[in-house]
Order: structure tokens, then sequence, then C-alpha cells
């Protein structure tokens, strides 16, 4: 355990250590002296208190005998004198122990966990950036507090990379009269949380949309039946200054909310647990989850979405396929009268953020890839990612005689013939087809286990041998066989644009062997998701197909686009990189399942807000680029969605206002079904979201939880 430890944490440089050291002889130094000025100070006080009746000259003489033992080595003083000097090279020695410790502490963390700490740091540093990294908001002066979706969204575990900070209320005291009546109106309304009578309190700037249901929660929260305190807000680092037993609290004003009433109807789908369906191929919780489908139905959403993993149906051997769990719980869904959106997962699950159980590769998968490893994703250090396939094998027979184009064939025909019933009654509605890492079309150029952390740009993942023939046979057919590289200057996962030779502005990406190997490299992406989506509408005909596209929106700023241009998107300010995949979609007749998060944490947008992000600029380029062929778009949330404020926002994005020419969103998968869903209030926001999404609900209308279905349910 301890060499493990070890290896962890590393080593420190031999001048912190040193620094820390001298840090700590003058901090003890002092210390020490304080310490000394201060009893000597104390015992004055007493004597001047204490003998104020006595002669002068008496209280002179004592005065001096009492400064004597405090000061002088020898005489009566000289026993009291000993044991500080011996605590002192104890205290010495511990702090000197402690920060080596310290050091080695901040080394590792800096050398294997990538967080950017300063030179200086301290323990307090290390215990901000992991509240920051877990979703958690920190303030200057040490205020922390989980941000509002981030209680929302406990106790889901995951990082952070995942939560969302949404607009909260300020919260403000004032000081009452001799007689409370009501609110007064000169409550503040600013940030400023050092000078607001609630302690530790900071909020974000008010949202424009009227949080209601919200401010009736809090206020629930902090006062009881008239006006008693009852409980302590949630985001409240310190106690409320009680001048009187009763408190007031003021949320300020908001602006009304849009009105979605006529607006058109967007199907609501709710995605199911990762895990619904264990490793066996049975249903985990089949009891569980016949009641959360009855709660679901109660609530008028459309339909359910589950993945079909091909790591539990295809687990053992090669064309040998188990839907067993599959077929009992499209039953169950049949029998509420729901819907079924299903997606052919042919990914990893459990090595990405939000993943909170573990589906690996089928197991005959995993030992050809033992022995083969560049079957598997490669970057330029060598590192295979067996997230999913390279699409370099498309058409390498390198899986037991076949291609991983007819792997994939013959595992949606088996879906097709298994479930026949239900394709022919309509029950299936849509079949989203994975093309990538979590399911995605684009490159696992960030993978989490490798190193990467938000904001690094990535990076390419084409050197496994079956791409690297590809660029050789591309590069030779343009006549510039040299070519057939990767970029040597690009950086490395967590690396920024400006620092690296080829994404800088006028760095390589924009030269003549730049726009080569960008081209092919985006080509390799499209063509994948062409050929797969060929046999995809093959194998479901009549039915709607889909393919997932996801938003990276860091670095969209800048001329190069790089985090985009490691993924395959090939969309630097001077080109349209989504034309070409929109152009594929629509060869198909396929949807586009965008998901790209409007909703950041509070600490990611103050720390990394040199990251140059964009997330409505991106949104509104792909969806353009999707509804100028005309093809239909559905859409998720990328992280965890409990509250009003993240719902209006999807709302916003699925039906644009004033659009000229009506469009909409095709329909919305929330993500994901779970206990923290099912809680009355979350359940209750979540109900009326779907009613706005029908068109069935406007801003004035009372919203009630359907008490025969939610509550007797739970």
């Amino acid at each position: 355990m301890a060499t493990d430890m070890q290896k962890l944490i590393g080593t420190s440089e031999e001048d912190d250590e040193e620094e820390m050291d001298m840090d700590v002889k003058e901090e003890d130094d002092e210390d020490e002296e304080n310490r000394e000025k201060h009893i000597a100070t104390r015992v004055m006080v007493g004597i001047e208190g204490g003998m104020a009746s006595n002669s002068s000259n008496n209280q002179f003489l004592h005065h001096q005998h009492i400064q004597e033992q405090v000061s002088t080595p020898g005489g009566g003083g000289g026993t009291r004198r000993s044991r500080p000097l011996e605590e002192k090279e104890r205290t010495k020695l511990r702090e000197r122990h402690r920060r080596a410790i310290t050091a080695r502490i901040l080394a590792g963390l800096r050398r294997h966990g990538n967080y950017n700490l300063r030179v200086r740091a301290d323990i307090n540093d290390v215990i901000a950036a992991l509240a920051r990294e877990a979703g958690w908001v920190v303030l200057p002066d040490g205020t922390t507090f989980p941000s509002r979706s981030q209680q929302n969204s406990r106790p889901v575990g995951g990082t952070s990379a995942a939560a969302t900070s949404s607009s909260t209320h300020l919260v403000s005291q004032q000081t009452p009269s001799a007689s409370l009546r009501g609110i007064s109106p000169g409550c503040r309304t600013s940030v400023d949380y050092n000078s607001c009578r609630l302690k530790g309190v900071f909020m974000p700037t008010p949202s424009p949309y009227d949080l209601s249901t919200s401010t009736q929660s809090q206020n629930s929260a902090m006062m009881g039946d008239g006006g008693e305190q009852t409980e302590s807000h949630p985001l409240i680092g310190g106690s409320l200054d009680t001048v009187n037993d009763k408190q007031v609290v003021d949320i300020s004003p908001k602006l009304a909310e849009r009105d979605f009433g006529g607006t058109p109807y967007v199907p609501v789908y709710v995605m199911l647990p990762l895990g619904v369906v264990n490793m066996k191929c049975e249903l985990a919780d089949p009891d569980g989850l016949l009641k959360q489908l009855r709660v679901l139905k109660s609530a008028n959403v459309d339909g359910v979405k589950v993945d079909c993993w091909w790591g539990i149906v295809e687990a053992h051997a090669p064309m040998e396929y188990n839907w067993n769990g599959y077929k009992r719980l499209f039953q169950m869904v049949h029998e509420h009268k729901l819907k079924l959106q299903v997606v052919m997962s042919f990914h990893e699950c459990g090595c990405n953020v939000g993943d909170d159980v573990c589906i690996p590769l089928p197991h005959w998968i995993a030992e050809i890839g033992r022995s083969n490893p560049d079957i598997f994703f490669t970057d330029r250090e060598g590192r295979c990612n067996p997230e999913c396939l390279s699409w370099g094998i498309d058409k390498e027979r390198v899986l037991r005689g076949r291609t991983a184009l007819e792997v994939y064939f013959d595992y949606m025909r088996s879906f097709r013939v298994e479930f026949d019933e239900f394709f022919e009654d309509g029950l299936i509605s849509m079949v989203e087809v994975g093309l990538g890492p979590c399911g995605e079309l684009r490159y696992p150029s960030c993978p989490v286990k490798h190193g990467w952390r938000y904001p690094g740009i990535g990076e390419f993942q084409c050197y496994d041998q079956y791409l690297l023939k590809n660029l050789r046979k591309t590069a030779e057919a343009r006549g510039h066989p040299f070519w057939a590289r990767g970029p040597e200057n690009a950086g490395t996962y967590n690396t920024q644009p400006h620092e690296t030779g080829f994404f800088c502005d006028g760095g390589d990406y924009d030269g003549h062997y730049g726009r080569f190997f960008l081209n092919w490299y985006s080509r390799v992406l499209v063509e994948h998701g062409d050929q797969v989506l060929s046999f995809a509408k093959l194998a479901f005909e009549g039915t709607q197909i889909a393919a997932k596209l996801s938003g990276i929106h860091w670095w969209y700023k800048t001329a190069s686009h790089a985090a985009e241009l490691t993924a395959g998107f090939y969309n630097p300010s001077n080109r349209d990189g989504y034309a070409a995949i929109a152009v594929m979609l629509k060869k198909h007749a396929a949807a586009l399942n965008f998901s790209c998060s409007k909703l950041r944490m509070l600490d990611q947008q103050v720390n990394f807000a040199d990251a140059l992000a964009d997330t409505d600029g991106l949104l509104w380029q792909v969806l353009n680029a999707a509804w100028d062929v005309d093809i239909p778009i559905a859409s998720e949330n990328a992280l965890p969605c409990h509250d009003r404020v993240a719902y209006n926002k999807i709302l916003d994005n699925a039906k644009p206002l004033n659009n000229p020419d009506g469009r909409h969103f095709w329909s919305f998968t929330y993500l994901r079904l779970s206990p923290l869903l099912m809680e009355r209030q979350n359940f209750m926001e979540f109900e009326r979201f779907v009613k706005r999404m029908h068109g069935l609900i406007t801003t004035v209308e009372h919203f009630e939880v359907y008490e025969t279905g939610f509550l007797n349910t739970m």
C-alpha cells in the first residue's frame, strides 16, 4: 500500500522542500516570539487588573518578578522555559515532515493528475481543486458550496467535467425593525457577498426566467410557519445573523417566462439507465423499472430510449446473440403503451463522464485485440484505446474472418429479425446507430483514461497500422509520399492551441500539408458514417435511423478550432466542417442527434474563461447545416438537468423563437431515468417541461403532479 501511494503522489523537487523547510523555521521562530510576547502581555494585564489595591511599590516588584520568570532562562522561570524549547524542536520536525508530505502530494497531482497548482500551493489549494473538479463552487475567500445542478444531481457519481451550473437567486437579508411586515423594498440585489448579511453566500447573475417554483422551495427551506427559521439553505455556508427570531428573505424579481402554449409538438423520450440490462442479458431490477415506467406514463412522455450493448448481446462468440433481457424490457414498454428508441451501441461503457456501469466490448473482440491491438484507435505514443474499433478495419477481415462493417450489419440484422413484431406494430420509432466512442461520430481524441482534461485540445487518433496504411496510399496518390505521417507539432492531450506550431494562428494546419492531412482525417470519419449507415438503412428499412454528433465547443473562437480538428471535424474559421456530415446523413434519410451542452459549471466559466468556448455559435452552425439539407434533428441533454432554468434553455433550442421556417426539434431525449428524477419536486418540474415541449401548457396555467400516478407509485 505504501509503495502504491508513493507511486501515486510521486516525489517532490529538492528546492521546493528546502523552501518549505526555511518557511517552517521562519514561521516557527515568529510564532514562538509572538507566543512569548502574548504570555508576557497577558500576565501584565492580569497583574494590573487584579492587584490594583496594592501599593505601587509592591505592584512594581511583583510585576518585575513575573517578567523575569517569563524572559530569564535561569531562576524561578528556568523549569518552565526548558519544556517549550523541546516542544519547539518537536514542532519544527512535525511541521517539516508535514510539509514534505504536502510537497509530494502536490508533485503527484501535477504529474499524474494534470492539476494546475501554483508553485507554493498548500493543502487548501488541493482541496479547492478537488472541489471544483467535483462541480462545486469555491470562492477566493474559501467559501464552498455546490452549484444548483450539483445539489440536484447528488448522489449521482461522476465529474465534473459533467455537472451543470444554473443561474440561482441572490438571497438577501434585511435587518428587521421592531415590527416586521412583509419585505422591505430596500433589499439588495447585487452579488456583493461580502456585504450581505447572509454569511458565505455568493450567487451568479440572476436568470431572466421566472423561477417561482424554485423560489417557493427556497423560501420553504428557510422559513417555517410565521417566518421562523427551520432549516439552513443548502447554498449558505455560514449561519444567519439572528437579530430577531423572525427572518426576512427576499428573492429578486424575474422576467416572465416564454409562453410555449400552442407551439409545435416535440416528442419527449427518457433514456433508461445504462445498466438496465445486466451482463447476463437480464433485467437488473424489473419491479423497480415497472414502477418507473408507470410514473413516466403518468407524465405523458412519449417513450423511452435504451442502449442495446454489443458487449452484452454478442459477448462470448461471434454471431451468438442473446436478446432475452431486451425482449422482456420491450414487452414491459409495450404494455405501458410507450414507444421505443434503441441505440446500436458498438462502444465500451464505463470510461467516460457519467458512466456508472462497466460494459466492455465482446470478450472475443478483446481476445483479438490482445494479439492485434491495431484493431483499436491508437495515439502518437502508441497507446491503444479499446473503447471502440478503429475505422481502419471497416473493410479488413481481421475479426474472425469478418470485417467490422460485416460485424455491425450482422448484429443489426439479428436485432431486426428478433424484434420484427415491435417494428411492425410501430413500437420502435427510431434506431440510432453507434458510430464511434460514446456512440458518437467522432474520433476518441479526448480519452480521460489517457489523461485528457478539459479544455485540452486532444490528440489525433490515426496511428494504428490500418489507418496509417490508408494515409500512405492517399499521400502517394497525391504525389507526396512524405506526407504519410501525422503532425509532429500538434501538442499533447492537454496542450492549448497557441502552444503548438500546428494549431496556433497561422500554424501548419492551414499550410499545404496541414490541409492535406485534415482533409484525409475528416474524410475517413465521413466515409465510416456513410458505410455503416448504408447497412443500417438496409437492416431497418421503413424505420427512422439516426446518428449522434457531439458538440466540441471549446476553442471554437480560435482560428484553428483545434479540439474539433482532433475529433475529426474539419471546421476551422474559414471552412464549414459540418456541411459534409449533414449531406451524408441526408443521403441515408438519417436524423441528426446533436448533443451540445449550453449549461456550463460556474467554476468552469471562471477558471477556463480563456478556453474560448462558444456553445451558442457551435449549436447555431450545426443546426443550420442540418436544416439547410432538411434532415430531422433530435437532441438530448449532455449534463444532468432538474431545474427550470435548464429546461427553459432546452425549450428555447428545441423551438427557436421567430424562426421564419417554423423549424423545431424532431424529438428530445431526457438523459436519464434515475431515483433523483423521481423525487417529487424534480418530477414536477420535469412533467411541466414535458407539457411545454408538447405545447400544452402556458406560463399562467396552474401545474400539479398526477396524484394517482406519481404520488401513489412512490
